[in-house]
């Protein structure tokens, strides 16, 4: 078995692992301050990865980041999470002008926006593809919601809907 990492830095012994255990703002960067204070006392690298309910080897990965970083080392680490947007905000805010503006019959060939429709205009003028889905993503992400009239016949009569209405007197 080869010998163990050894903690090369020298700014904490073990009653400043536990002081700064203490502080700490994570529960589980916390638990491997306390296993390396362990380790600083002497305690074998099985009894304190043990202790601070870890594998032996995952102390001596935490050990090599205490070693380069210190004690930011021993913080989780979270990086930015899902797909990058395909849409640069600069292309975002044409295509909310195009959503306030409205589509352009002679031009984009519609009378309103579909989702496939502002699919296709987005292809054909930034070269970026994206399913129907998506447009709705950064439709929501912009602020706009799906809001849908309630369709109305082009013979609509209002005059002739209001002879219709209920004539009779209220009883």
């Amino acid at each position: 078995m080869a010998a163990p990492i050894k903690i090369t830095r020298t700014d904490l012994d073990a009653a400043g692992f536990r002081r700064a255990a203490r502080r700490a703002g994570s529960v589980a960067a916390a638990r491997r301050m306390l296993a390396l204070a362990l380790v600083m006392e002497g305690v074998s690298r099985t009894e304190a990865a043990q202790a601070a309910g870890m594998d032996r080897q995952t102390l001596r990965d935490w050990v090599h980041r205490y070693n380069v970083e210190g004690l930011a080392g021993l913080t989780d680490r979270h990086g930015d999470f899902g797909p990058k947007p395909r849409l640069s905000p600069e292309q975002e805010a044409v295509v909310a002008r195009w959503v306030r503006r409205g589509p352009d019959l002679a031009e984009h060939g519609v009378v309103r926006w579909r989702r496939a429709d502002l699919a296709r205009a987005i292809k054909t003028r930034f070269g970026v593809v994206l399913a129907e889905r998506s447009i709705g993503t950064v439709l929501r992400r912009l602020g706009f919601r799906r809001l849908v009239p309630r369709p109305r016949h082009p013979g609509h009569d209002a005059a002739a809907q209001a002879s219709f209405r209920a004539t009779s007197p209220p009883v």
